[in-house]
Order: C-alpha cells, then structure tokens, then sequence
C-alpha cells in the first residue's frame, strides 16, 4: 500500500486520504453506503448507512414532539421515500422489512405516549376494535412504551394497513408499486 501512496502523490501528483483508503476484503469495506458479502453475490446496506437511518427515524419520530401522527409522516415519509430510492435496490430484502416493521414499531410507541394514562389508551384501543378485556389489559399494563408498542391489542388496534392510510410509505421493495 504504501508504495501504491507514495506513487500516486509523487507521480501523479493526487492527494491520498489514508483513513478512506485500504486493501482488504470487499465484505470488510463500504463504497457509497453498501458493502458486498464475501463471496461477492450480494449487495447489502452497510451496517454504518443503517445506524445512520435508524438514527434519523429516531430524530423525527422522538416521543416528546407533541404532534399529531399524521403532521409526523409528513417529514418522515420525504426521508424514507428518499432513502428507499437510493438503498432499495439491495439484494437483502429482509433489512428492509424488518426497518419498516421497526418504523411501525415506533410509531405505534408514538401513538401510545400520546394517549397518556390508562382511561385514553382504553377508550382508544376500543375505538380501533379491540375487544373490552384485551383493551383493559394493555391500557392498566405499567409496561414501558416500548414493550407496550409490541403488545398485541396494541398492534391489533394499530395495524399495518392504518399506517398506509395515513400515507407512511414503505421501504421494503414490494411496496414500489
């Protein structure tokens, strides 16, 4: 390597960044957010581009913004259709399922901490069809909002298709219709 450097700076006069610069093996290095297994089948979304995306998701949907879910897709839906354009032609279509499970999955704790105590949760678990004893149960559980987010009456109340009512593109490539 470094007489690959040294011949690049003085021969052909280029500048060199050492830190962005190696030889090893494609699975071990990332170009342009994706990185490539080891036998160089498949094209993935490298690890830092997902800590990055979930990282921004983060940002816009923290549970103390005090907006209505519907204002919160609006800036959220510009980024996943943005990212879905440039990350959506990976060949592991599973990551991106799993994201937008994970997308809902914070969302749903969204929606959980803006109903507040117990009575709200009730009446709105009720409201989307979930019956009286599972509604009861999960409004008086002390549980986290996280856990809660994956309850099942709460996943029941919440489900898939009311995300897609409320416009919430999907990352996952079965949606590009």
């Amino acid at each position: 390597m470094a007489t690959a450097c040294r011949f690049l700076t003085t021969r052909l006069r280029l500048k060199v960044n050492e830190s962005k610069s190696a030889v090893a093996r494609p699975e071990e290095r990332k170009f342009l957010g994706f990185s490539i297994t080891n036998d160089g089948s498949e094209r993935r979304i490298a690890p830092k581009s997902l800590d990055r995306f979930k990282t921004r998701v983060r940002e816009l949907t923290q549970r103390t913004r005090g907006v209505s879910v519907e204002q919160l897709v609006e800036p959220l839906a510009r980024y996943l259709i943005g990212w879905r354009g440039y990350f959506g032609f990976c060949q592991t279509p599973r990551v991106l399922s799993n994201l937008d499970a994970w997308i809902r999955r914070r969302l749903r704790m969204y929606l959980w901490r803006q109903w507040k105590n117990g009575r709200n949760r009730f009446k709105e678990l009720r409201r989307r069809g979930v019956p009286k004893f599972g509604a009861a149960v999960a409004a008086g559980s002390p549980t986290g909002f996280w856990r809660m987010s994956g309850h099942p009456a709460v996943q029941q109340a919440l489900r898939n298709a009311y995300f897609d009512s409320i416009a919430l593109p999907r990352v996952a490539a079965s949606s590009h219709a």
